[in-house]
Parts: C-alpha cells; structure tokens; sequence
C-alpha cells in the first residue's frame, strides 16, 4: 500500500482548503515561477483560479485559454491539490497520446513542475489498450515472424526480446496490417488466456491503479471506462481506471467523436471473413457449421454491398452518413440471424471439445459476433432512428452509436457530482459558449475564457478580401490560383494553406503545375502526416497544403509566416453534425446558423491558432473566400485572433 503523499498546504479543516488552494496558486505563479525564469501571466493566473474554484465547488467549468496562456500548469496545480485534498487521483484526458507525453513523459511538463516546486508528483500514463502488444496473439501469429528474409520481422523479433512495455510508440513502424494481427484487441478471451495477469497490458494497469495524484488518460480510455465502469463493477471486476475524483479534458472540445466511438459499437467486414475462413479449417466439421458459414459469407457481402449503396458520397468527411432504406434493413436483419446461428454453432463445437481450433480463439470469435449482432439489432430497432450511422471511408467498417450521448453523458459523468473541466483554446465563439453546451447536453456549466497571452495587435496582421463581383463563381478557381502564387513567392514560401477536402488539395497541385515556384511544395495527400509536418518544420522555405493541419501541428519559428485559407471550414455531412443539424430543426432553429456556423468559426479559430506558436513569431493569415458583407462575416471576424489588424488582399498584391 502506497503512502498518501503530503499535502502541498497547510489547512486545519476542510472548508479552509479553497481559501488555502488560491493563496498557494498565487505564491507559486507570482514568487517561484519568476524565480525560475517564467514570466507572470494574468491570463494564466485568473484561469487558475476559475478551475480552483470549480473543482472546490465540483462544477462543471469550461474553460477557454487562449495560446501562450499556460493552461496545463493551471490545470495541473489545481488537480494535484485537489487530488491530495481527496484522497483520490484526478484524471487529466488528453486528446491523444503525444499530449500524454508532453504532459507525463521525460521531461514534461508535470516533471518541470516537479523540479520546480521541489515537490513529488505521482503521475502515471493510462494508456489506449489498443497500444498494448498481445502476448498471445504473438504466439498464434507466430509465423509473421518467421521469415528471415523480411526485416520487419527481424526488427520485432528483436523488439519482442527486449521491450518492458510493449508498446506501439516503441515501435512507430510496424504497419497497421501487423499490429492488427499482435496487438491487443478489445475482443480478445483474457480471462480464458494462458497469460492472463502477466501481459503486458495488465501490467500497465497494475502501474497507474496505485497512482495517488493524476492519471494521464486520452479521451477513448476515459469514454472506455466510463462507459463500462458501472457494468464492471455490477459483475465484480475491477473498471478500467481506478476511483478518481474529478477529470480534466484537456482539448476539451475534441470529446464527442471518442465518446460516441467508445459507446459504440463497429463492425469490419474483414474480421467476419476472418472467422468464415478459420472455420473452414476445422478438419470433419458438421454440415451444420458448413451450412451456416456459407451462409454468414453471403449475408456478410450482400450486407456490405447494400451498405455501399446507401453512403452518402461526401469526400471532405471520413465518415460517410447513409441514405437508409428498406433493403438495407432487410439485408442487416439476415446478416443478424447468421451471426446468431453461427454463434449457437460454434457453442455447440467448444461442448463438443473438438480441438481444430484453440478454445481461446473461438471464445473472441464469439465476441466478435457478439459485437456485430449487437450492433445490427441497434440499428435495426425503430428503423435506427435512436443511432447515428456510418461508414468509415478509410476501412470501410460500419459503426453504430447511440443518438443521445448528451444523455448518457449526463447519467454517467455530469450526475456523478464529480468536479468536470473542459479546457480548450477554441470552446466558444467569441465567448458564447451556447454550442458547445448543446452539443454535451450541459444546463449551466459556469465558464471562464481568456484570450492570448501574446501581442497580437504586433504578430499578426489578416488580410480579407474585397467584396467579391457577382460572376466570381465562374473565375474563382483561377483567380484564387494567382492570388496564391502571388501570395506564397511575395512570402517566400513559409506558408500553410488550408482547405477543407484532399479533393481540393489535388486541384490545387493541377492549378499550380503550370508556375514554377522557387520552394518544395508538400501535399498532404503524398505522405504521412507526421513526415510532411517535421519536413516542413525543417525545410523553412516549404510550402504544406492539406485538409487535416487546422490542428495538431506546432510550427514555430520562420518555417510558418503565412496562414493562408483557401476555404472556410464550413463543416460536413458527417453525420455527427447532421444530426445536430435534425435536433436544430426539430426544436424550431436554423441549423445553418446554430450548427454549421459555430462549427465553422471553431475549426477556423483552430487553423488561425497554428500561426503564432510563441511570443517571437510575426506572421499574416490570408483568408481567400469572401468575407466582408458575407452572412457569416460576423463568425469569422469573431474567430480571427483577437487585437490582429486587418488589411486588403488587394492591398498586399
């Protein structure tokens, strides 16, 4: 049993700890910090005490900070004091894993924090299962393995010898085809496993269950357990993540999509196939098994091609909304009752002892089935009028997920009288944060909301462009082509240009191919995300074009002067937003203006926000579509960095 650490205050009773929490907040932004080189930050002080306060009173608290504010210490000071005044660790769920690392790496911020305050700070990464390799699978794909002639191979065999953790980060390479063959899986028999209690992922538990101040999760292992958490305990096992006592959502306005996923459930044609083919394996099986298998094959593809008929063809989203009709919901119904056969015909094979196939193995299958027939009797039900539907355009599988998330939101997390904080840079527009509480289903979080912490008015300027002819439809591609070129050799490269669909992107590689351009140009659609980014970070005369670098890219320095956005990001048809878009109507309001602008004016505050990275930067965000008398000019001025000046393209060029 771990010893409660000391508490970072002296109080005598509880009701003095708030009073004590914002005297120690105060000392240590305004005395130790100075002493250590940083600089005093109003912004970062008041957000401090907005979270101090609202985890005292267990609010729910949204929290916009803009960059440059130094949010995570703010977060992080707070939930150390109140973990240590609970008793219980606070969960700090981070959009992803690099973010975990930047918090709770070597060298991270909480470590700095650390060295600091001369203070221990127990804080451990639970990391995503999914990032875990699969001792087992391992054995069973043993013969992946095997070939000396593939380096790969070689390469993890090596891996395999050496590694404590097992996990992926340690091994960015391994393509996704094998991972999925060795990592963890959700539908995996742990309990029926010779390993169980010694994988690697169950010693990552055994690590950050004892944690005793914070617990470093990403959003899908949060939305994992809380999903879960209630039906674990019910059966007598342990939930996923230990009791806490409150959670932090850094990137907070990034949590619908996860949570929806996490409750969801998802179907891959390949793992089906999978099954279908290790049965036919098995040595003098049944007819009836024979039968069934034949069966489940037809029905599997017959389903998928009546999928594919139904998408909504949408090539700026990688969820893709369907038209349901009549013979879709025929087609998932006898897909359904194959599965349910087949799951009976292979109970019927492990009562029969027959040992083609490892009792472990048939065990995830029947998960697998499980999973699948649950999620075509959602869909099924009430014409999958109470889900959201889609198909991943990258893999092609079929997701179900519950259409009132914002309810079981708050039944599982909001109800729990748990102190809840989303911080984020962009949770509002300009200030309002009205759609951003109707997305979650919160009634009345207090919220707090600063802007940057850097000189805007001196680092950035914005150029707009003029109100645009009324025949600028027909030119408008050519002319947003000169404007560019113009824009990128007057810069000398050293620019982003946004847009909204990889479609796009190639357009503009065709309408540039007739200039010749003094610097690389990198398109998104020719190479991986995190190599495009460090080329362009490295090569500071580049130019980067995509349709994904609205956020998650830091480019300081000279690499990035020039923002410019080639389309507004006026959201989707990804049917997360349509179906905001349906409540809208229902409840007598434009979706254009209560869903599809807020949205557009939130990605947008994102993509202005990659310009400026620290207080040395200067640069200009260029805007090419119309704004100025536009209907939503008012969204986008409000999106824009706050202080920035504004000019004409025209005045530029």
């Amino acid at each position: 049993m771990f010893a409660r650490l000391k508490e970072l205050f002296e109080y005598h009773k509880k009701e003095e700890f708030p009073v004590k929490l914002a005297e120690w907040i105060g000392q240590v932004f305004y005395d130790i910090l100075p002493e250590h080189g940083y600089e005093v930050r109003e912004e970062q002080i008041f957000t401090a005490f907005q979270l101090a306060d609202a985890v005292c009173n267990k609010k729910v608290h949204l929290a916009e900070a803009g960059l440059g504010t130094g949010k995570t210490f703010a977060y992080v000071l707070t939930a150390i004091a109140y973990a240590r005044f609970s008793g219980k660790p606070v969960v700090i769920a981070c959009a992803s894993t690099a973010l975990q690392e930047q918090l709770a790496g070597p060298n991270g911020d909480i470590q700095t924090l650390s060295h600091i305050l001369g203070l221990e700070i127990d804080a451990r990464m639970a990391k995503d299962p999914r990032q875990y390799i699969c001792d087992a699978r391992v054995n069973e794909s043993s013969s992946l393995f095997t070939e000396k002639s593939n380096t790969m191979s070689d390469e993890i065999n090596q891996w395999l010898g050496k590694t404590n953790r097992g996990e992926r980060s340690e091994m960015p390479l391994v393509p996704d085809r094998v991972w999925k063959q060795i990592g963890w899986d959700e539908s995996m028999s742990c309990d029926l496993c010779s390993s169980r209690g010694f994988c690697k992922l169950v010693k990552a538990r055994e690590h950050y269950r004892p944690t005793r101040d914070l617990i470093i999760a990403d959003h899908e292992i949060f939305f994992d357990d809380l999903w879960t958490r209630d039906e674990q305990i019910a059966d007598g096992k342990l939930p996923i993540l230990p009791s806490y006592s409150a959670v932090i959502f850094d990137e907070g306005h990034k949590v619908i999509l996860p949570a929806a996923m996490r409750a969801g459930r998802q179907i891959i044609k390949e793992d089906i196939d999978n099954i279908t083919s290790s049965l036919e394996e098995i040595q003098g099986a049944r007819e009836s098994l024979i039968s069934i298998r034949l069966a489940l094959e037809e029905a599997c593809s017959y389903f998928f091609i009546k999928l594919n008929h139904c998408v909504i063809a949408d090539k700026r989203s990688d969820r893709l909304a369907l038209r349901v009709d009549d013979t879709l919901l025929k087609a998932a119904d006898t897909f359904h009752k194959a599965l349910d056969r087949l799951l009976l015909e292979i109970q019927i094979e492990q009562e029969l002892y027959l040992e083609s196939l490892p009792a472990s193995l048939l065990q995830t299958y029947e998960t697998q089935i499980e999973r699948a027939m649950m999620a075509l009797d959602r869909f099924g039900r009430n014409k999958s009028m109470d889900v959201i539907t889609w198909v991943d355009q990258l893999d092609g599988s079929f997701w179900v997920v519950p259409r009132n998330l914002s309810k079981m939101l708050d039944i599982h997390l909001f109800q729990k009288r748990l102190p809840v904080v989303f911080t984020s840079a962009t949770l509002s527009n300009e200030g309002d944060f009205s759609y951003f509480t109707r997305t979650l289903g919160l009634k009345k979080p207090s919220c707090s909301t600063v802007g940057s912490a850097f000189d805007i008015e001196k680092q950035v300027v914005v150029y707009l462009p003029e109100c645009l002819p009324n025949n600028y439809k027909d030119v408008k591609f050519s002319l947003g082509i000169k404007k560019l070129v113009s824009l990128l050799k007057l810069n000398g490269g050293r620019a982003l240009v946004l847009t909204n669909s990889l479609d796009e992107v190639r357009k503009i590689r065709i309408g540039l191919k007739d200039y010749q351009l003094p610097f690389e140009v990198l398109w998104e659609d020719r190479g991986e995300r995190g190599y495009l980014v460090r080329k362009f970070r490295e090569e500071v005369s580049s130019v980067l074009i995509g349709a994904s670098f609205w956020e998650g890219i830091d480019v300081p320095g000279e690499a990035l002067s020039l923002l410019i956005v080639w389309q507004l990001p006026f959201p989707s048809l990804d049917p997360l937003i349509e179906v905001q878009r349906k409540e809208a109507k229902e409840e007598g309001f434009d979706p254009m203006m209560t869903v599809d602008y807020p949205e557009m004016g939130l990605i947008l505050k994102q993509g202005c926000g990659r310009l400026i990275r620290t207080k040395d930067d200067r640069g200009a965000i260029a805007i090419m579509e119309s704004v100025i008398g536009a209907p939503w000019e008012k969204v986008v001025m409000g999106a824009l960095p706050p202080g920035a000046r504004i000019r004409k393209i025209e005045d530029l060029l």
